[in-house]
């Protein structure tokens, strides 16, 4: 199950549903086991290949390349420049590069019409329920 808040935005006055993160995040390990259990791969090596996969994303990103995980979605880089840009092409340099980002889309289906479908790591049968928890109180991970 899945938490939503009703939360007040001030740029318009209006209230929206905002998700609600709960409790610490999945680990590495839980995640290992959960893989292990669905699968008939062991739970170390399920462990092994995950504690690797930051370093083969990096290396095949590093080539300029972006990273299609099936059923997952694709990772791609994303740059910001400083300054407010260069008056010729040629004045554009690598150094212009300030800030470099990972991006992430999910994977998604389509319909015959080209419509989204389905969206990867979004349950069909997610159910939300507003979130009764106490948000002033800070949860260490």
């Amino acid at each position: 199950m899945a938490f939503f808040k009703k939360v007040l935005k001030k740029i318009n006055g209006k209230w929206y549903p905002q998700a609600v993160i709960v409790g610490r995040p999945a680990t590495t390990d839980e995640v290992a086991d959960e893989l292990a259990e669905i699968s008939t791969v062991s739970r170390g090596d399920t462990y092994a290949v995950l504690k690797n996969l930051g370093k083969v994303l990096s290396s095949f990103m590093k080539e300029g390349r972006t990273v299609k995980l099936e059923g997952i979605g694709t990772f791609y880089y994303t740059i910001a420049a400083k300054g407010k840009g260069m008056d010729k092409a040629e004045d554009v340099t690598a150094a212009h590069i300030e800030n470099v980002r990972v991006r992430f889309i999910p994977e998604t289906g389509r319909t015959a019409s080209g419509k989204v479908s389905t969206r990867s790591m979004v349950s069909e049968q997610i159910w939300w329920e507003e979130w009764k928890g106490d948000d002033k109180k800070k949860k260490k991970p």
